[in-house]
């Protein structure tokens, strides 16, 4: 049979993959640095030699250059060279792939002129620590913000400053009630009655406040949905503010009243109900006669409040589990499924539960009860609720001859767990290169067991991302190596 590589359909994909495949020898790496097309990523390569760096830097391409200076294993000699760089967008890539380099750098770039600079400082959690601290007061008040929204740990006076911030996008990045790291801050006692004073900051104060009734009815009129979510999941909220905002008309407000534990039944099963029964979000889109901006951001938050019920996780529950592992509301079953001290019937049964959810949350919190069948089951009958790169054979990994069987199985969700077989059948490898459905494809275009023919089929498959893998495979021989980069011009 010939190996003869036929033309990639998406060469610049192909050549892109070439570019991270490591068996590709030094020779051809240089040759890619004259290619401009692509992101770059030759330059991102860990083997690159500091011949080749200096090569890069000297070609001068934009791309080439950005993508150098995100590489984690630059030296830093070529970093100090790069911070001089002309290019902000390069300086600010520096930043981001500068973990664990020496304090100069971040020196350098501190009173860099330009604002991506120095928010990418502010975001760095390995930029020294009285260096950002300095950010605190950075001209720029979308700096201040950044910082306050990523360094939740800050010392309490950069904390204090930024609460106490003039500008009102940097209180509300310093008070919120999201952050982008864990764990949250708690603003110091003497500032929180003027932060909850604040319409900026009123929300993200609300879950640290002393509650009293006179307070709760205060917020409970708050026309800020976002106050009243917080007031909703107080743990000092008075009953009977508590039965008012259970009849909110935002459902994001009555599902934070679903979790409490001194919510009655009739309660939460009325909310559960409300929640679950709301207009389907591909109903109301194709609807021409929802046109409001105010209908269409309450039914999208409404969408939002659907997704979060399925995903809720109840420390209170997971806490004492027996009476809720029969529940009929699934994010109390997966609740309980995390206490780690149930009987074996009842891991026995959730494991088996109705919900995709309450079986995998299950699964991970008894792992000494998955055997093998059961781990196909459940990863088999995994339905997410948002889009996720993970699935159960992640964490338990299924034997050979599951994943052998699985080569032919009906569902391509299962055919693409086959190549995880690095001793897969050629027979059977060969047969997943040529499957119909492009993730299959796409999983086996890596496999070392991939004959040559194969293999340079794939790279002109007709899916960018199965091409891409394919020229990524180590086992590519060189000479077809040579023919991309020939087809490429290089």
């Amino acid at each position: 049979m010939s190996d003869a590589m036929p033309v990639p359909v998406h060469l610049d994909k192909v050549v892109e993959g070439l570019a991270g495949n490591p068996a590709l020898p030094p020779e051809l790496v240089r040759r890619l640095f004259a290619y401009r097309r692509g992101i770059g990523s030759v330059a991102e390569r860990p083997d690159l030699t500091d011949d080749m760096i200096a090569e890069i830097i000297a070609v001068d391409d934009r791309r080439l250059t950005h993508s150098l200076a995100l590489n984690p294993s630059l030296p830093h000699a070529f970093r100090m060279r790069l911070a001089e760089h002309p290019d902000a967008g390069v300086r600010a890539a520096l930043v981001v792939g500068a973990d664990g380099a020496p304090r100069e750098l971040f020196e350098q770039l501190l009173c860099d002129p330009d604002v991506r600079v120095r928010e990418h400082l502010a975001e760095g959690d390995h930029v020294p620590a009285d260096l950002r601290a300095r950010l605190a007061a950075d001209p720029e008040p979308n700096i201040r913000a950044t910082l306050a929204q990523w360094w939740t740990q800050a010392p309490e006076p950069v904390r204090r400053l930024l609460l106490t911030d003039p500008e009102d996008a940097v209180r509300a990045g310093a008070c919120a009630t999201y952050y982008r790291r864990l764990p949250h801050p708690v603003p110091p006692a003497d500032l929180l009655p003027a932060l909850l004073a604040d319409p900026i900051t009123r929300a993200g104060a609300v879950r640290h406040c002393t509650m009293d009734a006179e307070t709760a009815r205060w917020l409970a009129g708050d026309p800020d949905e976002g106050v009243r979510q917080e007031l909703a999941a107080h743990p000092a909220l008075p009953p009977s503010v508590r039965d008012v905002l259970a009849e909110d008309p935002s459902l994001r407000v009555t599902l934070r009243i679903f979790v409490r534990q001194d919510t009655p039944e009739p309660t939460r099963a009325a909310i559960h109900a409300q929640i679950s029964s709301d207009v389907p979000l591909v109903d109301w889109l194709n609807d021409p006669q929802i046109l409001d901006d105010d209908t269409l951001e309450r039914q999208l938050m409404n969408k939002l409040a659907s997704l979060e019920l399925s995903a809720l996780r109840l420390p209170w529950v997971t806490a004492d589990p027996l009476p809720y592992v029969d529940s009929p509301y699934a994010c109390f079953r997966a609740s309980a499924a995390l206490s780690g001290r149930l009987p074996a019937p009842v891991v026995t049964r959730l494991l088996n539960d109705e919900e995709s959810g309450v079986r995998t949350t299950m699964a991970l919190h008894a792992r000494e009860r998955v055997d093998p069948a059961t781990a196909e089951r459940i990863d088999r009958s995994y339905r997410p609720e948002k889009k996720t790169r993970w699935r159960p054979a992640d964490d338990f990994p299924l034997p050979a001859d599951v994943l052998r069987r699985s080569a032919t199985d009906p569902d391509p969700r299962m055919r693409q767990l086959a190549p995880r077989d690095l001793d897969l059948p050629v027979a059977l490898v060969r047969r997943l290169a040529r499957d119909p459905e492009q993730m299959v494809r796409r999983a086996v275009a890596t496999h070392p067991r991939l004959p040559t023919h194969d293999l340079t089929q794939l790279l002109a498959d007709s899916s960018e991302s199965v091409a891409t893998a394919a020229a990524c495979n180590p086992g590519l021989p060189p000479r077809h190596m040579h023919q991309i980069l020939a087809l490429a011009g290089l």
